[in-house]
């Protein structure tokens, strides 16, 4: 059976949403290409719970969760409905772990800030999936790994963060990487390429560059969600591969 393909994307700014970057526009390629999905699940690294939580609201509403952003961007809507259905099935999937139903939490800017260029119209059904903060990389990927039937019922798997992201030392100013940013990014890029989720998984052993790239692990953490739905042997894409300053875009398509 078909499985469709999941994506890991590096989201950066919430800017992206608005500007025509280089960023935005292969979010809009890649939304043009894919097979249109039935529904969304999302997991964003701007939503992290102690337990797991989905959403559950037949319509969510777009969270601003930033400060000092143009007017613009805070007047942006995504109205995209939500999917009470896929919410139950995901809670279902991942039994026995309780799975909090949340009918009031809206999407916040990792979801929004990319569905935004991937499907303008705000049409396809969302629903996100909480980060939960007590476990650690391997039990993240275990838990992500209970979701594999998703992809066979039409469903897309987005995850948002990115692989390097330290906000102490950015400095939009400098398109630059920082050396410790670009050898972290070519090492997880290697590893994603060899398949090797367990190494990426336990993420606090990927060497010493990690306590720059990953200070702490929410917007690392969605990378392991995606990696864990590949099947043996299925293909992968990387895209938006970019450094700049300390946040990397580099993001991954499986099975597309």
């Amino acid at each position: 059976m078909s499985a469709h393909p999941a994506v890991f994307a590096g989201h950066g700014s919430p800017m992206n949403a608005v500007e025509d970057t280089d960023v935005r526009r292969a979010w809009s390629a890649l939304g043009a290409r894919l097979p249109r999905p039935k529904a969304i699940l999302c997991v964003s690294a701007h939503w992290e719970t102690e337990g797991v939580a989905v959403t559950m609201g037949e319509k969510p509403g777009t969270i601003h969760d930033f400060r000092g952003f143009p007017k613009e961007l805070h007047a942006l809507a995504y109205p995209a409905p939500g999917s009470p259905d896929l919410a139950r099935r995901v809670a279902e999937l991942l039994k026995p772990e309780p799975v909090a139903l949340d009918e009031e939490r809206g999407l916040d800017h990792g979801a929004w800030s990319v569905l935004a260029a991937l499907y303008p119209k705000a049409d396809v059904p969302v629903v996100q999936l909480s980060l939960d903060s007590t476990r650690s990389g391997p039990e993240h990927a275990a838990l992500a790994a209970r979701l594999a039937p998703l992809r066979e019922e039409g469903v897309l798997v987005l995850a948002t963060g990115n692989i390097v992201h330290n906000l102490s030392f950015y400095d939009p100013r400098r398109s630059e990487p920082y050396d410790w940013a670009a050898r972290f990014d070519a090492k997880v890029k290697a590893l994603i390429a060899a398949g090797d989720l367990g190494t990426l998984a336990d993420y606090d052993g990927l060497g010493p560059d990690t306590e720059l790239a990953i200070p702490s692990p929410e917007h690392y953490l969605p990378l392991l969600y995606i990696l864990a739905l590949r099947r043996k042997g299925e293909g992968l894409a990387f895209f938006n591969e970019a450094v700049e300053s300390s946040m990397s875009m580099t993001s991954v398509v499986v099975g597309g």
